[in-house]
């Protein structure tokens, strides 16, 4: 492809697509991306997902155009290399999940008989359940070990999610089979039980119990906040924004004073977070 033209933008993803093959070329690439893999690109798909959120939750529609490009970019790499290595390419990842959401919905891109039946209670599940089993068979036959992690009910939940999602996603996959609280005030007794317990570990001193016994009071904390209809995970970005504000007010009235942060003591500190804190409302 002659150069001028190779530096043309396009709206079309097959013009993405040969990008990242231009990219990733042995002779003339980018040599960053030339070295990148599966594993090294892992962590660039994980924080573009969270820009996504970030540009979603500030309600930001132009940075969210770029953020979901730059995650459509990931998608991109790693199908690139795959196809390198001879397993699959875009095409094979565009045709799966088109396949698996025209499976999965019948009762929108079903015959009439199904679309008229709408979405049957149970349907998800089974459908889910029947590709699972073809996944499992189509590794048995490349001679792929199962995953140990496809055997139980709570296997559908992702292990790569952040711990507070991850936990809230565990408790309605449980909550499912009718295992959960049918209400929301017997959970602050059990956090106050899991607080004596976290207590005790502390007192004896033994690291590893006062860590496990942690865990166990945020996994409270998440399942009461559900059954109040609230997102940990948002309420924690909440606060860990009120925390990022307040902080950067105390740290410019010491500026304004001619002061830096490791100037000021931890009463003074403390006395303009109070007063941040008054300023933004409490």
């Amino acid at each position: 492809m002659p150069k001028d033209q190779r530096m043309q933008k396009s709206r079309d993803i097959a013009r993405l697509i040969e990008i990242m093959a231009a990219l990733r070329d042995p002779e003339s690439g980018c040599p960053w991306d030339i070295e990148q893999t599966f594993e090294t690109i892992a962590p660039y798909t994980i924080e573009e997902a969270y820009e996504v959120a970030e540009a979603i939750r500030r309600r930001d529609p132009d940075d969210l155009r770029e953020e979901l490009g730059d995650l459509l970019l990931q998608v991109v790499y790693h199908a690139r290399m795959a196809e390198e290595a001879g397993d699959f390419d875009f095409g094979d990842v565009v045709e799966a999940i088109t396949t698996k959401m025209i499976r999965r919905h019948p009762h929108v891109f079903g015959d009439a008989k199904a679309r008229g039946a709408g979405m049957a209670k149970g349907m998800w599940e089974a459908i889910k359940a029947e590709e699972k089993a073809e996944r499992r068979a189509a590794r048995a036959r490349r001679g792929v070990p199962d995953r140990p992690s496809e055997k139980g009910f709570l296997d559908d939940v992702p292990l790569a999610l952040p711990a507070l999602t991850h936990a809230l996603k565990l408790q309605q996959q449980a909550a499912r089979v009718g295992f959960d609280w049918k209400e929301a005030a017997p959970i602050l007794d059990k956090i106050e039980e899991e607080i004596a317990e976290l207590r005790a570990a502390m007192a004896a001193g033994d690291q590893a119990s006062t860590a496990d016994e942690f865990g166990d009071v945020l996994f409270s904390l998440v399942n009461f906040a559900r059954h109040l209809g609230l997102d940990s995970e948002a309420a924690l970005t909440g606060t860990n924004d009120k925390f990022r504000r307040r902080f950067h007010a105390v740290e410019a009235a010491l500026k304004a004073g001619g002061r830096s942060l490791d100037q000021a003591s931890l009463d003074e500190m403390e006395e303009l977070w109070r007063k941040a804190k008054t300023a933004n409302g409490g």
